[in-house]
């Protein structure tokens, strides 16, 4: 299902700014059993990334009616939400009376990866890298083309996904995830002030560390530091968490804390 401001539609205007301009914001949630997960986190992100970029964003009661109704009719999907600063004509400066669109569309859940838990993935180094740029630091914006050209470097199934670092070589994030390191009693997220998207789960485990045992920190993480981690999780709202088992010739085995960061994950 597509619903193009509440309506039925696969269709928005051609000279919608998030087409022409990628001027708009999005969140990707789940859908389990007709019930929105994390549904306040993923409104209070999506309402401070409009503020971002100066978009006005829908109201709450507007967007869940959207998505609430989206879950009726698809219980267990993955459902995409997009706020565009709307129909402008040509140029960059936006109209000072601009209506935003809104869309919201459900996709079938991905297939799930067999025994990931109990083996965890296999991951690789992207040579794209993400380029600075603190204006957008965090934001989940509509211009992810560095991350399309970074998730087009592989086509082997057996890799879940890609590390992409900034252009000092730091790790930043997966071309679809959050990072995380453990090292000893600590899990540590790589620091996001010049570029990458600060997702909701990455939130969610930096508020449940202590619940867990560890502590919690944000901080740069150089990819020596990464190899040297007692283990790295990648995190986003459809997947919950994986640990890597392996990136390229580093190898890793499931530590003590990982069944309980991933069951933790899988309560809402």
């Amino acid at each position: 299902m597509i619903l193009v401001n509440g309506q039925a539609s696969e269709s928005i205007p051609a000279l919608d700014r998030g087409l022409a301009y990628g001027d708009g914001v999005f969140r990707t949630m789940r859908t389990r059993s007709g019930a929105v997960l994390l549904w306040p986190q993923h409104y209070r992100k999506l309402h401070a990334d409009c503020n971002r970029l100066g978009i006005e964003c829908p109201g709450e009661r507007e967007l869940f009616a959207d998505v609430e109704r989206i879950a009726a009719s698809e219980p267990d999907c993955v459902l995409k939400l997009i706020v565009t600063r709307g129909p402008g004509g040509r140029g960059y400066a936006a109209p000072a009376d601009g209506i935003p669109t809104r869309v919201a569309a459900s996709f079938p859940l991905p297939s799930a990866r067999p025994g990931c838990d109990e083996q965890g993935v296999r991951v690789s180094w992207c040579s794209t890298r993400l380029g600075d740029q603190p204006a957008l630091a965090g934001v989940k914006h509509l211009n992810r083309l560095e991350n399309v050209l970074a998730r087009n470097e592989w086509s082997d199934p057996d890799i879940a996904e890609g590390l992409m670092r900034d252009d000092t070589g730091r790790v930043i994030a997966g071309t679809m995830s959050n990072v995380f390191i453990l090292e000893a009693d600590r899990l540590v997220t790589p620091a996001l002030e010049r570029c990458g998207v600060a997702g909701v789960q990455r939130s969610r485990i930096l508020a449940l560390a202590d619940s867990l045992g560890v502590r919690s920190s944000i901080e740069p993480v150089p990819p020596h530091r990464m190899l040297a981690a007692d283990q790295v999780y990648l995190t986003n709202s459809v997947i919950g968490a994986w640990w890597v088992a392996a990136l390229e010739a580093r190898t890793w085995r499931r530590c003590d804390l990982t069944p309980a960061l991933l069951a933790a994950l899988e309560c809402p």
